[in-house]
């Protein structure tokens, strides 16, 4: 008896997710194999399923992990600021976030700078083709990421 196992995507044979196991007769037509060396192919079989299995769900444990690492809240205010930013320059330079010129703003590269004054020259400088004034702008972005931390990758643990 051989083993054949079936991919799973969502297509395959029954339609539901997770791996299939079909057994196949033998080429040759007789019983050249006892009915013992089958429970083994069996087994043998269910196993590497059942490993499967774990493997799968170990991964989306994993996958789980990952946004645990990083700090939430820090997360939540990071996008606040972020939605905040993009509001702003639509108000600086007089249109839809579509429309706006390429403006990238880095959170994590002005917190690397060591002061307020290097943040300010940094955001003038990506502001320089703002028409609008931009002082009240950046005074009010250096408040409010006053405080805050860069974010660093989440650390991998082994395992």
């Amino acid at each position: 008896m051989s083993v054949a196992t079936g991919g799973s995507e969502p297509g395959a044979a029954g339609g539901g997710g997770g791996s299939r196991v079909f057994f196949q007769s033998p080429r040759g037509g007789g019983g050249g194999g006892s009915s013992r060396e089958d429970a083994v192919s069996a087994t043998a079989a269910a196993v590497q399923v059942q490993q499967q299995q774990q493997q799968q769900q170990q991964r989306r444990q994993q996958q789980g992990k990952v946004t645990v690492k990083y700090d939430r809240k820090e997360l939540r205010k990071r996008l606040a600021l972020e939605e905040w930013i993009v509001e702003q320059l639509g108000q600086l330079y007089g249109c839809e976030e579509e429309e706006m010129p390429d403006v990238e703003i880095d959170i994590d590269d002005l917190l690397d700078a060591t002061n307020e004054e290097e943040r300010a020259i940094k955001l003038q400088e990506v502001l320089v083709d703002c028409y609008k004034p931009t002082e009240e702008f950046i005074r009010e972005l250096l408040t409010r990421i006053r405080g805050m931390r860069k974010l660093s990758p989440p650390q991998k643990k082994s395992i």
